[in-house]
């Protein structure tokens, strides 16, 4: 995480550009180093400014946001992907995490919640309305998927298995710090060792196994926090 959030814009839309960078520049942590107006560009933009997050439009000609978000991912930049799309629905969420993206925004939200997101991102946390973080859970319950055998045995510590049930659940480093008395860098380290440990790459995943563990329920996730549809706002 840097002092300044370099971030890359790609969007096909030359207004929504100007509007999201006059937004950002009143943020003196945030600085808009690049443009991209299709998925090609955006994915050489990252290349040539190696920015810490690109703001991602799903819907852009030559390549669509998602098969730029897999090529970033791909070439190993380290940029963070936070999608922006007017896509609410349970498939888009999904194809975001499944191929790499950290979170997204609502357009209609963006006044309001891009500048949280992008400095949620950048800390390495995922950002997911809570809305999305039910989906996912429902979507798992109604189909069942089984881990693999493998990472059902894993083992996992008491405090591994606690991070990996609130990170599920939708809370920040943080919350998830301040619920267990620890710092949300040692959140940040366990929440590696979770993933190496059971070989997962995405939110999507770990949300899978906490379902498949018992460790997520319905119950669970309604009482996350920012359960009106909302994510809850980062600290100060």
């Amino acid at each position: 995480m840097s002092d300044v959030i370099h971030v890359v814009l790609a969007d096909d839309h030359t207004m929504l550009r100007k509007g999201l960078q006059a937004l950002l520049k009143s943020e003196p942590d945030i600085e808009v180093i690049g443009e991209a107006s299709d998925g090609a560009e955006a994915v050489r933009a990252c290349q040539r400014f190696d920015p810490e997050v690109i703001v991602m439009d799903l819907t852009m000609p030559v390549m669509d946001g998602l098969e730029a978000t897999r090529q970033i991912r791909a070439l190993g930049l380290r940029a963070k992907v936070l999608v922006l799309t007017m896509h609410n629905e349970e498939d888009y969420l999904l194809r975001v995490l499944e191929a790499g993206g950290a979170g997204y925004v609502l357009k209609q939200s963006a006044d309001t919640e891009l500048v949280h997101a992008i400095r949620a991102v950048d800390r390495g946390e995922a950002f997911l309305y809570p809305s999305g973080v039910r989906m996912l859970l429902q979507r798992y319950l109604q189909t069942k998927e089984p881990v693999e055998h493998e990472r059902l045995k894993a083992a996992l510590s008491e405090r591994e298995t606690e991070v990996l049930k609130l990170t599920a659940e939708g809370f920040s480093n943080q919350e998830i710090g301040q619920r267990l008395f620890i710092s949300p860098k040692t959140v940040d380290t366990y929440r590696q060792r979770i993933m190496e440990k059971l070989d997962l790459h995405h939110r999507s995943e770990l949300v899978r196994y906490a379902i498949n563990r018992g460790l997520l329920t319905p119950d669970a996730v309604e009482a996350s926090p920012g359960s009106t549809g909302r994510p809850p706002s980062p600290p100060d």
